[in-house]
């Protein structure tokens, strides 16, 4: 009868696996070095988000200044103003409120309902800042006219160039600018780039 020899039995021993301090303390600081990059790219990208935001509301304020020239066949006024966005409140070039209000055909026209709508460039994005003339008129065909008899202490004049509104904030990269054409074409872009086939956004 042979014999099984005999081993010893092997014992394993289950090694605790963690980080130590150190190694805590370095992931940490590379976490804080990552998100102090990252930190001035997310703060400019929501600044320009917020451009965008001040520009796209610029520019339907105007698309819907000209609708209602065109549905009310009255000229319409578009006014940027300092004061609250109501009737007959003081044009001002670079203001921040903006409202449309209908023009009376004739000086003694009694127009009803004259103030159509009002707001502020920045109500979605504070902090915007509007550089444009404080106020254009659109005629009952949605084309920009000129107007001597406003009755708001300012003009319309009749441009011969596009009318342009700059749209900026303080911590952006871009600009947006809101154009009106002479006859009245309304868009916006962007004037960091120049309009070409391959970037129909450039101004």
């Amino acid at each position: 009868m042979s014999l099984i020899p005999w081993h010893p039995v092997e014992r394993y021993e289950v090694e605790s696996k963690g980080f130590t301090l150190i190694e805590l303390v370095v992931a940490m600081a590379i976490t804080a070095i990552l998100l102090g990059l990252a930190v001035p790219s997310f703060s400019t990208w929501i600044n320009n988000a917020k451009v965008r935001t001040g520009a796209e509301v610029l520019q339907n304020a105007l698309r819907l200044a000209q609708a209602e020239a065109i549905k009310r066949s009255h000229q319409i006024v578009f006014v940027l103003t300092n004061a609250t966005a109501a009737a007959s409140a003081p044009p001002v070039a670079n203001g921040s409120n903006w409202y449309i209000q209908v023009l009376p055909v004739v000086a003694d026209e009694t127009v009803s309902g004259a103030y159509v709508q009002g707001g502020n460039v920045g109500e979605q994005a504070s902090g915007i800042a509007v550089t444009g003339p404080a106020i254009i008129c659109f005629n009952s065909a949605g084309v920009l006219v000129g107007n001597t008899s406003t009755g708001l202490g300012a003009d319309c004049t009749a441009p011969t160039n596009t009318v342009t509104y700059d749209v900026s904030k303080s911590g952006a990269d871009r600009t947006l600018e809101v154009q009106v054409s002479p006859t009245g074409k309304i868009r916006m872009c962007d004037k960091s780039k120049t309009l070409s086939a391959t970037t129909p956004d450039g101004c």
